[in-house]
């Protein structure tokens, strides 16, 4: 009886052991975080980069700003574990840690590899959007991206194609990469 009783006994102290050791496992993986927005940044590519509970309406409100899709370089975003996402205080920035940061900046041969991404990204929407034609229609989109015919003021030609394009995805989403991230996430641009 008392092997017994010293087995279970040990059973749920290991249980108990596990199930605190995961719930501290889950629980620092998903701590509070301070995100800083860089150049580029847009609220759903946040969202998409931190893949989590976070969402961009509540993104959005953090801002508390009537442009949602207005943020700021520089700006502190407190990423809560419960996803709620509202601006950082001082307190918290000095608080809680900051985010880490997955890109990397390399050069290679005077051209950074932010530029080899955002070309890429651009091809990449390209062929989503219209297979690359810049002939492609569908319904009131025109062209190699789809753009609204209005943006292009009657100018279907290909520079003007990539120069309109080229201007929306800088003033809506920062860069073609942040565009593509967009893209993933809604599957549209």
């Amino acid at each position: 009886m008392t092997l017994r009783n010293n087995v279970t006994k040990f059973a749920v102290a290991f249980m108990a052991a596990l199930f605190f050791g995961l719930t501290l496992l889950v629980t620092v993986s998903h701590a509070d975080q301070i995100y800083t927005v860089k150049s580029g940044d847009t609220l759903s590519g946040i969202e998409y980069k931190f893949n989590n509970d976070t969402n961009y309406n509540k993104l959005a409100k953090a801002n508390k700003i009537k442009k949602v899709d207005l943020i700021y370089v520089g700006q502190k975003l407190l990423l809560k574990s419960d996803g709620e996402i509202k601006a950082a205080t001082k307190k918290e920035v000095a608080t809680v840690p900051a985010t880490q940061s997955t890109t990397s900046t390399t050069t290679t041969t005077g051209s950074s590899s932010t530029t080899s991404s955002s070309s890429s990204a651009k091809a990449w929407i390209a062929n989503k959007e219209s297979g690359g034609s810049y002939t492609a229609r569908n319904g009131q989109y025109v062209g190699k991206y789809q753009l609204s015919a209005s943006y292009l003021n009657g100018d279907y030609s290909a520079a003007n194609q990539e120069k309109v394009a080229d201007l929306y995805v800088s003033s809506r989403y920062g860069s073609w990469s942040a565009a593509k991230a967009f893209w993933q996430a809604n599957g549209w641009y």
